[in-house]
């Protein structure tokens, strides 16, 4: 799995926020994924996304313009197809 956070230049604590959800949603869930920071505005475009913080999991934007609470990112890892194989194998 990959999550990707996407910000501008100038937001600084809120993407650093959102990193630190993420974070703490994967220790909780004990999923295992690729976490990257972008702070680029030309990757924002790319993604169509036009406000900051964007939360990108799998390339696709499931939060734009607010820091997600870690119960929410929770939310969006269990629906991926690999993270319901996980539960249901367990």
């Amino acid at each position: 799995m990959r999550i990707d956070i996407l910000g501008k230049p100038e937001s600084g604590k809120r993407c650093e926020k959102t990193l630190e959800n993420v974070r703490q949603a994967l220790a909780e869930t004990g999923v295992e994924a690729e976490v990257h920071l972008f702070r680029d505005r030309r990757k924002m475009i790319d993604h169509r996304v036009y406000v900051s913080p964007a939360l990108v999991i799998d390339d696709c934007v499931r939060v734009a313009g607010r820091v997600p609470e870690v119960r929410e990112i929770i939310a969006l890892l269990a629906e991926r197809p690999r993270y319901q194989k996980r539960l249901n194998a367990a």
